[in-house]
């Protein structure tokens, strides 16, 4: 008798797809304020990814649980966890930042938006 494939069985398939987890995570990074990020804030669970590094590249390197690569960015301090200081900067200004969830993970990235081309 043969198998029978289950009608999701393809998204298996995409969430190993390297190019499909780059799309998502592309998708859903967004600027939010730092405000609405207070909870997660104190919860500990908010990662500052330096303005040199690419969000989306360290985003798909949480997602694939590249070791390696995040603990040369922590070594570097291209990303860590976000201190109190910078935190209490942030919300003086009702900063809004760059950000995409990578759970447990929120990692923000203070990098303004491009100019506008007129």
């Amino acid at each position: 008798m043969a198998a029978i494939t289950p009608p999701d069985a393809h998204l298996a398939l995409e969430a190993e797809n390297p190019e499909l987890i780059r799309a998502k995570i592309i998708s859903e990074t967004a600027r939010i304020n730092w405000l609405d990020l207070q909870k997660f804030y104190a919860a500990g669970s908010v990662i500052t990814v330096e303005p040199t590094l690419d969000l989306n590249d360290v985003a798909f390197a949480f997602s694939q649980d590249n070791k390696a690569q995040v603990a040369a960015w922590l070594a570097t301090a291209q990303l860590g966890r976000t201190s109190e200081q910078q935190a209490t900067l942030w919300y003086q200004a009702k900063s809004e930042l760059w950000a995409v969830v990578i759970s447990p993970w929120v990692l923000v990235q203070d990098k303004p938006l491009a100019t506008a081309l007129n």
